[in-house]
């Protein structure tokens, strides 16, 4: 039987532990800066297709998915850090905590299932080409990425109302940039391996459930590319799929050296946990829209197009 027990009204959220004052200002702009770029490149992308006709297609629609998510957790996580060390605002609110929980795990979960999509995509269009079109059409993949939408809401609605359960009396300090389940459920003190077992296994599910058919559709695509005859070909196909490959490299590649770590028995120091954990949650939302951009063919072409028009027009002017 716990006695001390307390109503906690609100976390304080800590950031990145021992960083000195002198560095808050630096570090508050960085992260201002990675959230522009975060946001400004997530928009054009979503503008950008919607305003060209010749971009609505399956791949470009699931692009469009991705970079909603990427918009959404950005928009989830930074801010709050941002006013910790810009106007040294570390307190969020009791039920705030549990909201941004809630997105930030909802969203993580959604964009592994997108990806999922995206392999689903390539896969079809490097294995059976000539019915690509009829198969995979622009209705099928809002379908599909609908359902990747609405299918962790129910489990994440469940996850946070087992957190909530929890009776919390050893501390309110969050050791993390934002409210995450681990850090949450840690500051229980009952139940709490229950909790942590439940959501583990769910957080199992969305990561290596999406991640088993993407490596088995990116292995039946090596296996295709391997049987065209010409080089030429292969180099062609395989140049489709960059974009997408490095996409979902980018998202799972640090997550999975994060979990293999922990099975083999190597435990990070919680700045360097923190860091880690900050770096493969954000940079790859401030990235992806660089590789649409440099690594797609059509939005490149469409961008090179747009910009010697525009270079056009002002030279005619002049």
């Amino acid at each position: 039987m716990f006695t001390n027990v307390t109503r906690i009204k609100d976390f304080f959220i800590v950031g990145f532990p021992g960083l000195s004052p002198d560095y808050y200002i630096p570090v508050s702009v960085v992260l201002f800066i990675l959230y522009l770029v975060i946001v400004g490149g997530n928009i054009f992308i979503l503008v950008f297709v919607k305003c060209e006709s010749s971009l609505h297609k399956p791949t470009y629609l699931i692009f469009c998915h991705l970079a909603m998510t990427d918009l959404a957790f950005g928009t989830a996580t930074l801010p709050k850090i941002i006013s910790k060390y810009w106007f040294d605002d570390s307190v969020i609110s009791f039920y705030g905590c549990f909201v941004q929980m809630y997105f930030v795990h909802f969203l993580g979960a959604t964009h592994s299932f997108i990806l999922m999509v995206m392999a689903l995509d390539r896969s079809i269009a490097v294995c059976a080409p000539l019915r690509y079109t009829a198969v995979f059409t622009n209705t099928t993949v809002s379908v599909l990425c609908g359902v990747s939408w609405i299918l962790p809401l129910s489990w994440m609605v469940g996850i946070v109302v087992d957190a909530l359960t929890l009776p919390f009396c050893n501390s309110n300090i969050i050791l993390q940039c934002y409210c995450d389940h681990i850090a949450i459920a840690r500051l229980g003190c009952e139940n709490v391996r229950e909790v942590e077992v439940v959501a583990f296994v769910g957080a199992m599910f969305f990561l290596l459930v999406p991640l088993g058919f993407i490596v088995s559709s990116y292995f039946i695509i090596i296996v295709a590319v391997i049987r065209i005859s010409n080089s030429e070909g292969r180099m062609k196909t395989l140049s489709t799929c960059t974009p997408q490959l490095l996409i979902t490299f980018i998202y799972y590649m640090p997550r999975c050296f994060v979990y293999m770590a922990n099975i083999v028995g190597f435990r990070f120091s919680v700045p360097v946990r923190i860091i880690v954990v900050m770096l493969y949650s954000l940079l790859p939302a401030a990235i992806n829209p660089i590789i649409y951009c440099f690594k797609t063919k059509d939005i490149k072409e469409n961008l090179n197009r747009r910009f010697l028009v525009r270079k056009i027009n002002t030279s005619s002017k002049t």
